[in-house]
Parts: structure tokens; sequence; C-alpha cells
């Protein structure tokens, strides 16, 4: 497919005189179109595009349609059918009446010329800057961010399901691409154990039983590795996606024990981030988080959130479910930066916080406002206790002085257990051995007392917010939750639609896109907490 810009054109004179008749007061759809018409123009896509070749469909058309898809929530399919039946999307659109509109493949088309060419985030980021233009978003303003968990679009498999499921896949994957080879390599057995989609109901009873079958399962996945490593394998079988996975989930699943496979388990295994639970979607992770267990992803999401202006989401970031909070703060400051949208103000939850991003965001010009994380010491619980606020700290000096003056013996460097800079402290035990308030000090029978400081600037910065506290500021991060709540009920981000983390990420940049767009056009009409449109019904009435 080729793309030769062309310039958008006016409404078809039919076209908006029917509209504008079915619908006096317009509707979002057809606001869209009259706020926004320049939005997206046919030279943003042209990179993606060969310049020979059959002409493709006009971009601009199909990220419109993309953003109206998630703005209702509509499968391809359904998207596809708008455009030829609706009055008011072949107004937004620039399409006669009797335009036949365009198979449903082609979106999938779109969306994968997008990914494969890291261009997902263009229809937030021009969306933004026309915001910018018309002044409707700005720097240096209050921004909040907060996560939700995705389910990804697979079905989540328990140990025993996973491994015989990745070694069916691998042999369908082996029997469509090289059947003869298959054929020939593969034990009669096979075919009726490897036949049908594995369920857990399909399988053993008992656990001497599944034992015996995961054994088996293991042995036939050595024999299927063993066979692909051979001198007369054909070119490129080795290189197949689910033989890579195949290859990946037996090093971590199983070990040989006396010319037998043994399925490995608990503490055995990788840790939960480093283990795909699917072998169709490699990507997702199994994770907790408040007592609900998921597998897929999490959505990153932040929005401005200045006293009276329109809220409008600035940047998404998706990660697998394991992916801690915490590590995201800088990227996502980063990126805000990058786009010349970053905050005078950052509001967080207690998860996006550390003493170092405090002060990490302040050499950024950016206050991170969120709970500091408690200190968990005992010194902390118990009245009358020294913890770490009770030493007077020379940094200059490198020496710390106790409640009873005495000075520290030794200031050493060394990383804390997530291997983040950190200075220990330690008193000699002459000084804290006679001491008349060891007790309130340590419980350490015979040694010293010994503190773990944060590096200075992140020690101060973290002093300083726990003496300000929150205050008032800190009570508008609670509204990102009513941006999460729309974007799961009417734009479907809770349930990934598509497998993969690139293609997951598109998703909720999309919605990000159509939230944004439903929030302008509410904005515009004096209806600021106005929803996204959840059908094609509510969509209508708007």
């Amino acid at each position: 497919m080729s793309l030769h810009p062309q310039p958008i054109g006016e409404i078809p004179e039919t076209t908006a005189r029917i509209a504008q008749a079915a619908f006096r007061k317009g509707n979002t759809i057809m606001r869209l179109r009259d706020e926004f018409g320049a939005l997206y123009t046919d030279a943003d896509f042209a990179h993606l595009f060969p310049v020979r070749g059959q002409s493709a469909l006009a971009p601009w058309r199909l990220a419109l349609v993309t953003v109206f898809q998630f703005l209702e929530n509509l499968t391809d399919r359904q998207a596809a059918d708008q455009v030829r039946a609706r009055i008011d999307w072949k107004y937004a659109l620039g399409l006669e009446l009797e335009d036949s509109g365009f198979d449903f493949s082609v979106l999938s088309e779109f969306r994968k010329r997008l990914i494969q060419g890291k261009a997902d985030h263009l229809l937030l980021d021009n969306m933004l800057a026309h915001f910018k233009a018309q002044g409707l978003i700005k720097a240096k303003g209050k921004q909040r961010t907060d996560s939700t968990h995705v389910l990804a679009h697979v079905r989540a498999l328990n140990h025993l399901e996973l491994v015989a499921e990745t070694l069916r896949a691998a042999l369908n994957e082996l029997a469509t691409q090289a059947p003869d080879w298959t054929r020939g390599m593969a034990e009669p057995e096979w075919f009726e154990r490897y036949g049908r989609r594995v369920f857990d109901f399909r399988l053993p009873k008992g656990q001497a039983a599944r034992t015996a079958y995961a054994t088996t399962v293991g042995n036939d996945g050595f024999q299927l590795l063993a066979a692909l490593e051979a001198v007369d394998v054909p070119a490129g079988l080795r290189e197949f996606p689910l033989v890579q996975t195949l290859n990946l989930v037996w090093t971590q699943h199983f070990e040989r024990h006396n010319g037998q496979a043994r399925l490995r388990d608990g503490p055995e295994l990788p840790p939960g981030a480093e283990r795909p639970i699917s072998p169709y979607e490699l990507e997702a992770r199994g994770s907790t988080k408040r007592g609900t267990w998921w597998v897929g992803y999490k959505a990153h999401l932040t929005e401005t959130c200045d006293d009276n202006e329109v809220h409008l989401i600035t940047h998404v970031l998706t990660t697998p479910a394991t992916g801690q909070d915490v590590s995201q703060t800088r990227e996502i400051q980063q990126a805000l930066i990058d786009g010349g949208l970053e905050p005078q103000q950052h509001l967080v939850d207690s998860g996006y916080v550390t003493a170092g991003l405090f002060a990490e965001s302040h050499q950024r010009g950016i206050t991170l406002i969120g709970p500091p994380r408690p200190n968990t010491s005992w010194q902390t619980k118990v009245e009358g206790a020294f913890d770490d606020r009770a030493f007077s700290i020379d940094w200059d000096a490198q020496q710390v002085t106790c409640p009873q003056g005495k000075r520290s013996s030794s200031w050493q460097d060394t990383p804390d257990r997530q291997d983040r800079p950190a200075v220990t402290v330690h008193f000699l035990v002459r000084d804290c051995q006679p001491c008349p308030v060891r007790a309130q000090c340590t419980r350490a029978k015979y040694g010293p007392r010994s503190l773990k400081l944060h590096p200075r600037e992140a020690h101060e910065a973290l002093r300083a917010a726990q003496s300000q506290g929150l205050g008032k500021v800190y009570a508008a991060r609670a509204g990102i939750e009513g941006t999460i709540a729309q974007t799961t009920r009417s734009c479907g981000l809770r349930q990934a639609r598509y497998r993969g983390l690139a293609k997951t990420h598109f998703q909720h940049v999309v919605t990000a896109v159509a939230v944004n767009a439903a929030r302008v056009i509410a904005w515009r009409q004096g209806r600021p907490h106005a929803q996204t449109p959840t059908s094609r019904f509510a969509a209508l009435r708007a």
C-alpha cells in the first residue's frame, strides 16, 4: 500500500445537510469533526507507507475511525459497519452518503502499521499538540498519576496446563509450517495426547497420576527439542516463535533426574516476573494487588487536574503486571518533560514515591507530592524509643551524633536491598554497651546501634516531605480514580483487546485519545463531568 498525501476536503454538501437535519443539536461524533477537523492529516502518517504500490485509504480517516471505535467501545467489524451506516460518522469522515466504506480488516492492518512503525503514540501526541495550541493544556500545572490492572487476552493456566499447552502449541506450529517433518518425528501417542486444547478437567486426577503425566509431558518436550537440534532439521524450525517458547518454558519448569523429566515447583521456579503464564502471551504476567489477582498488565494514566480547567490525559504507560509503580515514576516524568507538558506538582499515591524520587523530581523542577513510605523499624512503634530522627547528622563531616551525645565511628556508602545508594553508620560498642537508654535504642544483645540512611539529597527531601505533610493540594489526587472508572467502564480498558504488550499499549493510548475528545466536547458545552458514551444509543443522544 502506498500513500500520496491529500488535503482534508470539505464535508459533502448532501452529507452535511442531512446530518445537520438528523442531529439538529449535533452529537459528539459530529462535534469532533467541527472542533478538530485537522486533528490528523495524511502527512502525519506518510513515513509509515511506501511511495509505490496500490493507494491506501486515507490514514487520517482511519485514525478518526479508530478513535470513534474506542469512544463507543466497538469491535473492528462493528466500527466498519458504522462507517457504512451512520450519518454522523460519514459527516465526521467527510464521506458521501453513498460511500460503501471498507472491509473491517483494514483497521487491524492500520494498527499493525502504527505499532510496527513505533508510531502508536502519534494519535495522542497530535491531539495534545492541538490542545496546547488552543490553550486547553499547558505545562507547569498540576498532574496526577495512578495505575490499574488490565486482564490479558488469554486465560490463566496452572502449572501443569502451561507446560502441556506449550508443547501442544509448538507441535501445532510445526505441523503447520513443516507437516512432513513433524509427521515423521512425532510419536503415535502424541496425536491423541496433544490433539486437543489442554484443560485442567481433562488432566489426570490425584497427585501421583498428575506427577506421572508431568513426567510424560516433560520427556516428550525434551524429545522434541532434541529432534530439533539434529543436523538434518529443515532450516528455520528452531526459530519459530512457539518453538522458542517451548525451549524457554522447559528450561524454567523442567530438569532431568535419572534420565527422566522432573517438573520443578515452588522455590525452584524463576521469579514470577520472568515466567510466562501462557504460550500465546509471553509478556503477560500474574500479579496480586490489594487482594486482587490477575494475569496481564498494568496501565499507568497521568492527567492534568488544575482547578477550573478541563482534565486531560497527558501520558499513558503500559507495563507487565509485575512491574512496580515506583519503577515508573522517573519514566513518566521524563516523558512529560520531553513532550513539553512537565507538571509543577505531580500527585501520586505511596506506590510511586521513594526518598530518592523526591530528590530527583526536585532536580527536574517537579514537586512530587505523595505519602512517604513509613519507617517500619520497631523504634517508630515504641513510645520513647529512638528512631533515626532522634540522631543529629553532620553530612559534611560524615558523622552522626546519638541522643546521648556519642558520635558514630564509621560511615560507609553501601547499597540497600534494592541496590539503591545508601549510607550505613555504626557506633562504638564501648559507647553503646553501658548506655543507660540502650533498651530504647537497640535490641542487639551485644552489638552497637547502626543506622541505614538515604544519601543526603534524598534524606533531606524525604524529611521535607514528612514535615510538610500532604496538605489540601493532595486531595485532588483522588480524582484519577474517576478517570480509571471512565476508561474501564466506557472504553473497555480493563480487558485487553489484543495479545502482546505493544498492542495492549496501543489500546490504552487510543482509549486516552477517546476520553480526551469526549471531555473537551463536554467542556465546550458546559458539561465538564460528562462521561464517555458507552453505546451507540448513548452516542445518538449525546
